[in-house]
This record gives structure tokens, sequence and C-alpha cells, in this order.
């Protein structure tokens, strides 16, 4: 059960650490945002990726409040989730860059 255990609180704090990415890439989208002048189609992206964080970041608040069995059944093997945090960030990164050269 502490293998259990252990796998569960690296996979929580795996999650973390792509939240804590995807802040800090929001963090500077809306630097570069204030910095330009309006765009509409930045603004409207942002908002939607904004959504995105805070439906990742609930889904990382839901695994902290599993219980490890559980955990165990619905999680090991599973990467969807994984791969949500990386197109999210991919797209964040995109926008960030399209921000600078601006």
């Amino acid at each position: 059960m502490a293998d259990v255990n252990k796998l569960a609180e690296q996979h929580i704090r795996e999650h973390e650490v792509r939240l804590t990415r995807l802040d800090e890439l929001l963090g500077q989208a809306e630097e570069k945002k204030a910095e330009s002048t309006e765009d509409s189609q930045i603004s409207e992206d942002l908002a939607v990726l904004r959504r995105e964080r805070d439906k990742l970041a609930s889904h990382v608040d839901e695994l902290k409040l599993r219980s490890k069995e559980n955990w165990q059944e619905e999680q090991i093997g599973k990467t969807g989730p994984m791969g949500i945090w990386d197109a999210v960030a991919q797209q964040l990164e995109k926008l960030v860059e399209r921000m600078e050269r601006k």
C-alpha cells in the first residue's frame, strides 16, 4: 500500500508542477497583453486557456481528495489528463510567442 501512496503523491506532484507552469505562462501572456494594444482574438484565446487551466486545477483538487484505493483503480495506466496539460501549455506558449512578435 505504501507504493500506491507514493505513486498517488507523485502523480499529484506532477500535476501541480504542470499547473505551476501553466500559471507562469498565463502570467507572461497577461503581461504581454497589457503591454500591447488590445487584440480581441488574444483576449478570447487567453480566456479560453484560463478556463482550461481552471478545469485542470479542479482535476488536481479532485485527485487530492480521492482515497488511495480509488486513485489506484482510476488513475494507474491513464495518461489522458497529462496530454491535456501538455496541449494547454503548448497553446499558451504559442500565444505568448505570438504576442511577443507584435
